[in-house]
Parts: C-alpha cells; sequence; structure tokens
C-alpha cells in the first residue's frame, strides 16, 4: 500500500522563487522587489532561499490583477490591507450574527 502524500498547508512555503516567477507571470527581480516593499514575505529555508506557499501565490496574483489596473505599490499595499480588514471583520460580524441567532 502506498504511503499517502501529505499535502503542504496553503501557509506552507514550498514554492521556489523562479517556480512562482512562472505561476504569476513575472520576474524574479520583480518578486524581490514586492517582498522588499513589504507586500509579500516569503518564508525562507536555513539557507535562506525564499520558499512561497500557495497564499503567497494566490496574494501575488491578487497584486498583479492590481498593478494591472494601474494602482502603484503603495497603492497596493494599502489595497491589500484594506481588504485584510475587511475579511476579519466579515468574520467577526458571522460570529455575532451566529451568537445572536443562538440565543
Amino acid at each position: 500500500m502506498a504511503a499517502e502524500k501529505k499535502q503542504p498547508r496553503a501557509d506552507q512555503g514550498v514554492y521556489a522563487i523562479s517556480v512562482v516567477s512562472d505561476l504569476v507571470g513575472v520576474g524574479e527581480q520583480t518578486l524581490r522587489l514586492y517582498e522588499r516593499r513589504g507586500l509579500v514575505e516569503p518564508e525562507r529555508t536555513e539557507g535562506g532561499t525564499r520558499r512561497y506557499s500557495r497564499d503567497d501565490v494566490d496574494r501575488l496574483r491578487r497584486i498583479g490583477e492590481l498593478v494591472d489596473d494601474g494602482v502603484n505599490l503603495a497603492g497596493v499595499g494599502k489595497v491589500l490591507a484594506l481588504e485584510a480588514d475587511n475579511a476579519s471583520l466579515q468574520q467577526k460580524l458571522k460570529a455575532a450574527q451566529k451568537r445572536a441567532a443562538d440565543r
């Protein structure tokens, strides 16, 4: 019986920068720029090699959409922060609604 292959978590760094570059359609230098600007924070191996997660790849795709729409990198950072805040507030609202319904 073959051992089941364990799937990495969505937040687990598994992709090398060259793979992510191909997946997202931007150059490796652009990925490094996004990291320097604080838009993405890939994990690092003990040797310092970047390892991107599926969540990072999704975030980079969103960054690409915003850049393609003409948003500069400072604006991209603000949009991403607002989207994260909105998602957090949506979760809190759903939890509050569930608590209210359970009463």
